[in-house]
């Protein structure tokens, strides 16, 4: 008898504990959408370099705008790859671009 009404007082004391309990808190909604970038003419003494676009990064709590620049390939040839956010099962990641 005993070990039912101790069973009872466990399962009120937790049923209760846990409807007081508070929901998790709700995913970043993720990075805003990039504004429209004007993309200025490629320098005329540098007319082999590639537009790295701009984008978004997590910056002291919030997004922050880095703009795009034209960057040197590090070889001849090279073709530049975007970075870009991707979700994942623990929140928004920054893959960085890269040359290939």
């Amino acid at each position: 008898m005993k070990r039912l009404l101790s069973a009872a007082v466990c399962t009120l004391v937790l049923t209760i504990a846990t409807a007081h309990a508070l929901p998790p808190p709700p995913l970043p909604m993720g990075p805003p959408l990039p504004p429209e970038e004007r993309i200025p003419p490629i320098p005329p003494a540098h007319p082999n370099w590639a537009w790295r676009s701009g984008y978004y990064r997590w910056y002291g709590g919030r997004y922050a705008w880095v703009p795009g620049n034209y960057v040197r390939p590090p070889h001849a040839g090279y073709r530049w790859y975007p970075g870009h956010w991707r979700q994942t099962s623990r929140g928004w990641v920054w893959i960085a671009g890269r040359w290939r």
